[in-house]
């Protein structure tokens, strides 16, 4: 039996794990002392195993024959059908008539790789990844009012905080290892606030629970500081010296009284002072979030608020306070870092400014496209007509995009579609051509955690068949078409180009994180790593206030969808299911999805617990099984999105925040029929 370190390929948190490896197959899984998990690991780290080896694994290369079924091919045939189809795509419309995705579930270094394809190799800036459907309102947000859009603090130091404000975050059940860190800090004697539609498991432990109606978080965190404000509890000191704009912010949030909110989020007027006054007296104050507040057309908008709050209180730049977004996949933090994105290289360094770009224009010997590219929603949008072929890495846009009838639409329009994954998902069944894929345990690279700490995986055996790392993968394709940049032997000669051309990555090198790992800023090699940002001042110099009104949901329920419906996840299962789906012991305990209801909404449409209901919006409908639950207010539903079967996202709403382009996931309108 031998045992590899490596790190755990669900959420964000980062927990490190063995894997337990006997005559080349991975058999089991142990946690690991060292890393955040601290020797403990939720259902699906200890299931983490379960999927590598499963008989659906992809082995060899596919090609779409004349009759529209797949073929096995060999990856001669593969590669020089991916060139020469890309190729000619390029030179018939140009360079922005590909697009690029990325992959939060790849490592760093393939991610890096990916968006140096899309900008060395194909020469457009028409590369994103799924952050761009659960985080890009952090990165806008908070990189615009702080300068980093990142996690502001650690994770270890939420036990030691005094207060802290969970909102729009399931964590016991997204991220329970840090939903254990919070728990921790509640027996030690910390204020726990939490604001959620659903009465999640949190709320138990709750001093203060408040249920808005979706959508309303601006204003629910606006009337919170116009308590702040007009009681004096606010850090004047900090706000002098660190921040600006605060008249601005102060102005705006004057109306927001608690009275005035509770019309908007029907949240109590004294819940919301009680709330106010709880979190502004403590001197260790915590704000953790998720994308219960960053998947709506004021994403931006519900981020620069909860950044608003900690300002106006002081609680950023030392221990155990801070804006902590918690990343919902293993390396969506990382991908973001590298440049899997349409408007910057790594360390977010904007491909329209001309020292930045002729930096990389130097490195990789090639002159590189100034123009920001398309987000993956737009680039689906533009699928067929602008976008003529898509190569996807690692993405299942046919579960976790909005309105994914029009999704399939859009796909289908492409002369060329490339899918490279380890499973036939969903939207790899729509491809032209599908590689097979290396998993986590079967290549080495680095994933960055949602607290910024960079760390190993680490390969312990070998892929199935003829599957390859993506990063060989891209590399092959980079050479078939004619790119000579592209020669690494390994993923750490990958990372240290990484950290040669990214100022915050500059001293993180293989050697260097073989144990606990490190956390960026990281500027040189003799720098231990940062646990907390902005400590004598912020990244851009000053804190900036934002003012921000409230602004509703784009689709409001009415006579004929009457319903508001709101998406998420399970303990059990994980984003679009694919690899959760294929592990027993997950698939055991949450096999299906259900549509969570009210009490009193199902005795009116006389629908009981485990009927078959029928939810229809103006998008598409799906038939699932009811849970009459307590948990959702009336008027509100709720589903997981991680089914095929039901598939949640065939009924939300494409539409956009206009800054982040990220989709509003989290609300709609729809209505129940009982079958």
């Amino acid at each position: 039996m031998k045992k590899i370190r490596t790190t755990c390929p669900y959420c964000g948190t980062g927990c490190t794990l063995y894997l337990k490896v006997r005559d080349g197959k991975v058999v089991g899984v142990l946690p690991d002392e060292k890393g955040p998990g601290q020797g403990r690991l939720c259902i699906k780290g200890w299931s983490a195993h379960e999927f590598i080896h499963h008989p659906n694994r992809l082995t060899k290369p596919l090609i779409r024959d004349k009759n529209g079924e797949f073929k096995e091919t060999d990856w001669n045939t593969a590669l020089a059908l991916i060139a020469e189809k890309l190729s000619k795509i390029k030179k018939e419309f140009g360079p922005d008539a590909i697009g690029v995705f990325g992959s939060a579930k790849a490592t760093n270094e393939e991610n890096f790789l990916i968006m140096k394809f899309a900008r060395a190799v194909i020469g457009t800036n028409n590369v994103d990844h799924c952050a761009r459907l659960c985080h890009a309102s952090t990165v806008v947000g908070l990189a615009g009012v702080f300068g980093s859009g990142a996690m502001t603090n650690s994770i270890d130091e939420l036990e030691n905080a005094e207060a802290i404000f969970v909102i729009g975050s399931n964590t016991t059940e997204q991220h329970p290892l840090i939903g254990t860190r919070i728990l921790r800090a509640v027996r030690k004697g910390a204020k726990l606030i939490v604001a959620d539609p659903r009465f999640i498991d949190l709320a138990h432990f709750a001093t203060i629970y408040m249920s808005q109606k979706p959508g309303t978080d601006v204003a629910l965190i606006n009337g919170m500081m116009n308590v702040i404000i007009s009681e004096k509890l606010h850090d004047e000191e900090f706000v002098k010296t660190r921040t600006e704009n605060f008249e601005a912010m102060k102005n705006v949030v004057e109306k927001y009284t608690p009275e005035y909110v509770e019309k908007i989020t029907t949240i109590p007027a004294e819940k919301i002072r009680e709330a106010a006054r709880l979190y502004a007296k403590a001197e260790k104050a915590a704000i953790v979030y998720s994308m219960g507040i960053t998947q709506h057309t004021t994403g931006v908008d519900n981020v620069v608020s909860t950044a608003n709050l900690a300002m106006l209180t002081g609680n950023l730049g030392k221990e155990s306070v801070g804006v902590n977004p918690l990343r919902g996949q293993n390396n969506v933090q990382g991908a973001c870092d590298v440049g899997a994105l349409p408007n910057v290289f790594s360390g977010y360094q904007r491909v329209d400014m001309d020292d930045l770009r002729k930096k990389f224009e130097d490195a990789w010997g090639v002159k590189l496209p100034p123009k920001p590219g398309l987000t993956i929603v737009e680039m689906i949008n533009a699928a067929g007509d602008k976008i003529k072929a898509i190569y996807m890495m690692g993405e299942n846009p046919m579960i976790s995009d909005p309105d994914i009838n029009h999704v399939k639409e859009q796909l289908e329009k492409l002369d060329f579609l490339v899918c490279q994954d380890i499973f036939l998902s969903e939207t790899a069944q729509l491809a032209d051509v599908v590689l097979p894929a290396a998993s986590y345990a079967e290549k080495d690279g680095t994933y960055t955690s949602t607290e910024r700490r960079v760390q190993r995986i680490r390969k312990a055996v070998d892929p199935p068949g003829e599957a390859k790392a993506d990063w060989e993968i891209i590399q092959d394709v980079a050479k078939r078409m004619g790119y000579n940049g592209m020669n690494y032997a390994s993923p750490k000669e990958i990372m240290d180009e990484i950290a040669k051309l990214t100022p915050s990555y500059g001293g993180i090198q293989y050697d260097r994180i073989e144990e606990t790992g490190l956390q960026w800023p990281c500027p040189n090699r003799e720098h231990p790593g940062s646990k907390f940002l902005h400590k004598d001042k912020f990244t851009r110099g000053l804190g900036l206030f934002t003012a921000v009104e409230f602004v509703p949901p784009a689709e409001q329920p009415d006579e004929e969808y009457p319903f508001i419906l709101t998406t998420g996840r399970l303990l059990y299962q994980f984003h679009t299911g694919t690899m959760t789906r294929r592990s027993p012991t997950l698939e055991t305990q949450a096999p299906e999805g259900f549509v969570e209801l009210n009490p009193k909404d199902a005795q009116r449409l006389g629908i009981k617990d485990s009927d078959k209901v029928k939810v229809k919006s103006r998008r598409g409908e799906i038939t699932i099984k009811a849970k009459v639950i307590e948990r959702v207010q009336p008027s509100i539903v709720f589903i997981p999105f991680h089914f095929a079967e039901t598939a949640a996202n065939k009924l939300t709403i494409a539409a956009l925040d206009p800054k982040a382009k990220i989709p509003e996931l989290k609300v709609c309108a729809v209505r129940l029929e009982k079958l």
